[in-house]
């Protein structure tokens, strides 16, 4: 355990209503928030735009917008983004980064973004499985459990989704790694069925192979959920493993800017993490 209070930071740093609808409040008023409770450094990580309209979130589609129009939406926020990075040079330490989505066409597309806005790091995140969108909504779930036939193959085909996505994007923050929980109130044993605990073992080590780091998420806790994303046998295997994690608060709003994120830390710390926080961006280094 570090003899010190870690540090406050945020390597998913979540969303604004500027740039996302299902958030509040603009990056502006957020940033200066994460400034107020003292944090050392966040990092941005708005939306991947669509690649195109087949793949806009149902909000989206209600409002009418168009995956043109989120994608120009991007080129401001990066625009934004870097000009708060510029503003609070010296208080803040911010980091532009981007979440990715994983659905069909969105690996390449996240490749060139990456490289087109010099964006300093991914969150390579996992909403969809084979094209479906999950995590929106209780009812988009259970499509997507209809589907799939039950919460074990739900449970493999996120898994395997997620490895092929750390694979081809090698994103320096693998985001909520198992989200797929989310509507399954069961999910403890679920995550001890074989062929579910082997697919989240083989993708850990995948992430230690690569030295990639694991969002360890308190977003969760925000919603009402008993524990972060990842759920405690995951975080103990990735420990097991050195897997470096950071915190990451995903604020959707003013409201939840840090939310949880001392008892995330607590957690770490009860765990035996040494919450050093590594830079989420190369070349790795600790501060």
């Amino acid at each position: 355990m570090s003899q010190q209070q870690p540090r406050l930071v945020s390597a998913h740093g979540g969303h604004s209503g500027q740039f996302c609808l299902h958030a509040r409040d603009t990056l502006a008023e957020m940033v200066e928030e994460y400034a107020r409770q003292g944090f050392a450094w966040v990092g941005l990580t708005e939306h991947m735009p669509p690649t195109e309209d087949a793949f806009l979130y149902p909000d989206e589609r209600e409002a009418g917008l168009t995956a043109n129009h989120l994608q120009q939406q991007f080129v401001r926020y990066v625009e934004t983004a870097r000009q708060l990075q510029q503003d609070y040079r010296g208080r803040l330490t911010l980091f532009v980064g981007m979440e990715t989505e994983y659905y069909p066409g969105s690996v390449d597309f996240a490749k060139q973004l990456k490289k087109e806005f010099d964006l300093d790091y991914l969150v390579g995140s996992v909403h969809h499985v084979e094209g479906r969108c999950f995590d929106f909504s209780l009812a988009d779930y259970q499509r997507a459990f209809d589907e799939h036939g039950g919460y074990e193959p739900l449970y493999c085909a996120y898994f395997d989704a997620q490895l092929t996505m750390i694979n081809a994007l090698q994103p320096e923050v693998v985001g909520h790694f198992d989200l797929i929980r989310l509507y399954d109130p069961d999910y403890p044993t679920r995550l001890q069925c074989p062929a579910v605990e082997q697919r989240m073992r083989r993708n850990l080590q995948r992430i230690r192979e690569l030295g990639l780091i694991l969002d360890y998420n308190a977003r969760a806790l925000f919603k009402g959920a008993p524990e972060p994303y990842v759920s405690v046998p995951v975080l103990h295997h990735a420990l097991q493993l050195g897997i470096d994690l950071l915190p990451g608060d995903d604020s959707h709003g003013v409201d939840s800017v840090g939310a949880h994120l001392s008892t995330v830390i607590a957690l770490l710390q009860d765990a035996g993490y040494h919450c050093q926080w590594r830079f989420p961006t190369p070349p790795q280094q600790r501060i």
